[in-house]
């Protein structure tokens, strides 16, 4: 059956920034397709309740509470993964953070702390992991970009130059993995997650994002998933290197933050 392929039994996940938002959504789509999943963030409460909700589906779940960006927190993320389940098989390196700040407003701190967190935590996990899953026969790294890596938007040059590093990246561990570890990216576009859901509660500003998406609306974390479960499982055996952009059509900017030409 072709759909059998989504399925991840008896394979081991570690996701990031898994507390909430695209992260939890990714733990869930792979305790659903069979796998049991190592969650990490640096918010502990959270991580329970995803942990919870990874066990009410039949798969076991671990807990690690850790800053990624902390090279000693990486280093035992990866142990405990190994010391918990026996293998690492899947890596998603969702945890990230967005800032927008105009040109001028933008100093080298905001673009050495986004690359840290957005493109180093990213290599420096899957660093410690490649040589785990190479010791099973090979594995799926996801990275989870930005459509404002490869769409340029105004008040994004710190956060959009981050993402489009880590999209090139991926390209780049995608060759030097190959064949037994496959590098993928996702590209969200305006996905409703607690990160912007402030901005999402002006109605002006929510109308004014789904009037300039093609599909008319906002994504949820659950689209993007489920994404990263098809670039991850064997569906997808055959991408490598690839950008997934599941950011309902857009091929222009669909977030005009209103900043004013100099």
């Amino acid at each position: 059956m072709l759909l059998d392929r989504f399925r991840l039994d008896g394979r081991v996940a570690i996701v990031t920034g898994a507390g909430r938002g695209i992260g939890a959504a990714c733990a869930q789509a792979f305790a659903e397709a069979g796998a049991d999943v190592v969650l990490t963030s640096r918010t502990e409460s959270q991580l329970r309740d995803v942990a919870h909700l990874v066990e009410s589906l039949g798969r076991r779940a671990h807990v690690v509470a850790a800053d990624v960006t902390r090279a000693d927190d990486i280093d035992r993320i990866a142990e405990q993964a190994v010391a918990t389940f026996g293998r690492v098989d899947i890596l998603v390196n969702n945890a990230g953070t967005a800032a927008v700040t105009p040109f001028l407003d933008a100093t080298t701190d905001d673009f050495d702390a986004l690359y840290r967190l957005n493109v180093l935590a990213a290599f420096s996990l899957s660093k410690a992991v490649v040589p785990h899953m190479l010791e099973h026969g090979g594995g799926s790294i996801v990275n989870v970009a930005s459509m404002v890596g490869h769409i340029p938007e105004r008040g994004y040059v710190a956060y959009g130059t981050s993402k489009g590093a880590l999209i090139q990246m991926t390209r780049l561990m995608a060759r030097d993995l190959a064949p037994r570890i496959r590098v993928n990216a996702v590209a969200p576009g305006t996905i409703e997650t607690p990160l912007i859901a402030d901005a999402l509660a002006d109605d002006q500003v929510r109308a004014a994002i789904e009037a300039t998406t093609p599909l008319g609306t906002v994504g949820d974390p659950g689209d993007i998933a489920l994404g990263v479960l098809y670039l991850a499982s064997p569906a997808g055996k055959y991408l490598t290197g690839e950008l997934l952009e599941i950011d309902g059509g857009c091929i222009t900017p669909n977030c005009d933050i209103g900043l004013p030409d100099y």
